[in-house]
């Protein structure tokens, strides 16, 4: 499953899941004489039993078979962590980042049968500045799902809806990208339409082998919605004519919602909304990163289940038939770009400019439709305490804002006072772990961030307390309540989300780390603090069982009623 609905009627597409020849390699382009194993795609090669541990290139390869002549378009959702990808030999794709889609697109195939070689690379090295030994785990393989399109010489390459709420009446702000294949200029029909609204023209002409972009901005007088409580889709359609014939199309789901910062406080429609979520990695003990529909469904219904109305999507883009779900269910997304964690000597990284800015561009470009994300982040914990790591943030703040500007922006911080890019973000949002890494007091030390959030820059804006939390090793109880207890876990989450749910907090919002226990590197220095290489903060373990915080969250955000001696600290 590539999305949750199609995403094509008209262009032929088929998803190229099942069982590919697998065979690991010592160098991008090398064919080995026999491929002896055969995994799962989408899938990452540590779920096999030989290589749970393999950190390296490995070889995809299957054959698919073309029925005319045509153009073909291959989109793969999520290679990790590097992709390398060959068609009858030869090289027609390479991109950097596990996290994000990229297309390689093959020009004029014959009919029959043909071959494709995927190398994906999941090793640490020089030239991946991102992909670093860290407090998750990079998998090996093509963890999402691989598409393959025929496309005709012109078709449509991409379509952003952009939402807007002006003179007491919904817009849509349009831009369509059409690209022309063809060795002479062409004019064509470009249809634009929302299902159950109007439909609109334009007649376009693309020069040979570019491509043109469309803006239009259309007025909606009757819309329902998106939100929380009325999470209100509509269908996006964009198809191309010639003639009588419509010969190309794109297919997409929006929702009519507004996310501003007035007055201090993070709105939805107008409306001040507080956000009680978790942070969540893509990571099962089963799966890896590799996520069947099922898995994400139960995540999504604990999720629900919890009584958060939001997630953060620690610390890269997440899968697009997640953000589908979140979008059907009224759950709000923080969504960030890849970087966790990262000292200005790694952002120093000669690659690391050019792949973080690439992977912000990418997640903006190619999940900007999804109403559920009300928040864009990037680069969590890094050096924004630093003037060079200062360059960087106002560098890819900006660039969110040059291409949507109707979401805010936020990053997330552990740096404290010493912060020095609080006033570049419409969000202030800090990392603390009060009573776990220090033994202060969750409430006085909220309202110490709010200081110096004012202090620097961060006056009047809304103000996130986007991680906190404590290790609890699933099945270890212990009368004690020490650290690593169930018992203790509890503790911490209830004594700090009763600070920040009172009253008089000043806060919009709230992240626990985390959702689920993910595998993190296997390494030296802190990460040997990670029992069994393993970051183990979830409110459920990596096979998705809830310990005891579980419940005792649940109450909280549910606003329920919890006995005593759950709350006790």
């Amino acid at each position: 499953m590539i999305r949750l609905f199609d995403t094509h009627e008209i262009r032929p597409i088929q998803e190229l899941e099942g069982l590919w020849e697998f065979e690991p390699v010592d160098r991008i382009g090398e064919v080995p004489v026999n491929m002896s194993y055969g995994l799962p795609v989408p899938g990452c090669w540590e779920s096999h039993p030989k290589f749970g541990t393999y950190q390296g290139i490995g070889l995809y390869r299957r054959k698919v078979r073309i029925e005319r002549r045509t153009h073909l378009r291959l989109e793969f959702k999520g290679v990790s962590h590097t992709a390398d990808v060959y068609f009858d030999g030869k090289k027609v794709a390479h991109h950097y980042n596990a996290y994000t889609a990229f297309e390689a697109i093959v020009v004029d195939v014959e009919p029959g049968e043909h071959e494709i070689r995927l190398y994906a690379d999941n090793s640490f090295s020089e030239q991946s500045a991102l992909h670093v030994e860290n407090d998750y785990y990079t998998y090996g393989g093509p963890i999402r799902p691989i598409a393959l399109e025929e496309i005709p010489d012109i078709h449509i390459e991409r379509v952003a809806f952009f939402p807007e709420f002006k003179e007491g009446i919904w817009h849509g702000r349009w831009q369509a990208t059409v690209r022309n294949l063809a060795a002479e200029a062409r004019e064509v029909k470009l249809l634009l339409r929302l299902d159950g609204l109007n439909t609109f023209t334009e007649t376009v002409r693309i020069d040979s082998k570019s491509s043109m972009t469309v803006e239009r901005t259309q007025a909606y007088a009757a819309v329902a919605e998106w939100s929380m409580e009325q999470p209100n889709l509509y269908t996006l359609r964009a198809q191309l004519q010639q003639g009588d014939d419509l010969f190309d199309d794109w297919i997409d789901r929006v929702g009519f919602r507004s996310v501003d910062t007035e007055g201090g406080q993070l709105r939805v429609n107008g409306k001040a909304v507080l956000l009680k979520g978790v942070n969540r990695h893509e990571d099962h003990a089963l799966a890896g990163a590799a996520f069947s529909f099922p898995d994400l469904v139960h995540d999504i219904q604990l999720i629900q289940d919890l009584g958060c109305n939001s997630v953060r999507t620690s610390h890269y883009p997440n899968d697009e038939r997640f953000l589908d779900l979140c979008d059907e269910t009224g759950i709000f997304v923080w969504e960030e770009n890849h970087a966790r964690g990262l000292t200005e000597e790694q952002m120093r990284n000669p690659n690391f400019r050019s792949q973080s800015e690439a992977v912000t561009r990418e997640m903006v470009e190619q999940h900007g439709n999804h109403p559920a994300i009300v928040i864009w982040a990037i680069l969590n914990e890094c050096a924004s305490d630093t003037p060079y790591g200062r360059a960087i943030y106002e560098t890819e703040l900006a660039l969110i804002r040059r291409l949507d500007p109707t979401r805010p922006r936020a990053f997330a911080t552990h740096h404290r006072n010493r912060d020095i890019c609080l006033d570049l973000a419409d969000i202030v949002s800090f990392n603390l772990y009060p009573l776990w890494y220090t033994d202060e007091d969750p409430g006085e030390l909220m309202r110490q961030a709010r200081g110096w959030a004012d202090e620097l820059g961060g006056a009047g804006k809304p103000m996130i307390i986007s991680e906190f939390g404590a290790d609890a090793y699933y099945g270890f109880r212990s009368r004690e309540r020490v650290k690593g207890s169930e018992e203790r876990q509890c503790d911490i989450l209830a004594a700090n989300l009763k600070a920040y749910l009172a009253e008089d907090s000043p806060l919009s919002g709230v992240y626990i780390w985390q959702f689920s226990d993910c595998r993190v590197t296997e390494a030296t220095g802190w990460l040997l603090a990670r029992g069994c290489t393993r970051n183990s903060k979830g409110l459920v373990d990596g096979y998705r069982r809830p310990k005891l915080a579980y419940d005792t969250v649940r109450a909280f955000f549910r606003a329920e009623k919890v006995s005593h001696s759950q709350h006790e600290v």
